[in-house]
C-alpha cells in the first residue's frame, strides 16, 4: 500500500456534501486514513466569470494499492459522475480532485505532475496538507508542508468545520 494525498475543492453546488461524496467514491478503491480540516478560499479570478463563488477545500490521505495514473483515471471518473464538465479552466465546477503526493513517487506527463506542481504556492492545498502531516517533504523538496505553508499567503482562507465534516468516512 503506498500513502497518497489528494486535494479537494468544490465551488459549485452543495460544496461540502459535493466533497463527503468524493470521499465515498475514494473509498471504494483505496483506504480512507485522514481527512483535514473543511476550509473557504477565495476563487482564482478567472476572465469571463464575474463573480465566481468561493472553494470548499480540504485534503485526504489514502492508503492505495493504485498507481499514480490509474489514481488519475479514478478521480477523474469520480469528477465526471458527480457533473463535473470540460469548461473553462479553473472555472467553477462541483468537485476538483488533485493527486499532490503519491509515496515516492516523480512524475512529469502532460496528463499527471507528480508531486503536484502548483502546490508549492497554493495555501489552500499546504495548510489543510500541513494539517495531517505537516513533517511531509514530498518529493524532490527541501523543506516539508508546514514550512511552506507558513510561507503562502492565507488571505481570505478561514476554516469552516474540523475533521468532523468527513465523520463516518475516514477509518479509525
Amino acid at each position: 500500500m503506498t500513502e497518497v494525498y489528494l486535494g479537494l475543492g468544490s465551488n459549485l453546488g452543495n460544496r461540502r456534501e459535493n466533497l463527503r461524496r468524493s470521499l465515498r467514491l475514494l473509498a471504494e478503491e483505496s483506504a480512507l486514513v485522514a481527512v483535514s480540516s473543511l476550509y473557504e478560499t477565495p476563487p482564482l479570478v478567472v476572465p469571463g466569470i464575474d463573480e465566481p463563488p468561493p472553494f470548499y477545500n480540504a485534503v485526504v490521505k489514502l492508503e492505495t494499492r493504485l498507481d499514480p495514473r490509474a489514481l488519475l483515471r479514478g478521480a477523474k471518473a469520480i469528477e465526471q459522475s458527480l457533473g463535473r464538465r470540460s469548461g473553462i479552466r479553473w472555472g467553477p465546477r462541483p468537485i476538483d480532485i488533485d493527486l499532490l503526493v503519491h509515496g515516492a513517487a516523480r512524475m512529469a506527463s502532460e496528463l499527471l505532475t507528480v508531486p503536484h506542481a502548483g502546490m508549492a504556492e497554493r495555501a489552500f492545498v499546504l495548510v489543510p496538507l500541513a494539517e495531517i502531516d505537516g513533517d511531509l517533504v514530498p518529493p524532490g523538496w527541501q523543506q516539508s508542508v508546514a514550512q511552506a505553508a507558513a510561507l503562502t499567503d492565507q488571505v481570505g482562507m478561514q476554516c469552516l468545520a474540523g475533521s468532523e465534516w468527513a465523520s463516518g468516512l475516514v477509518a479509525g
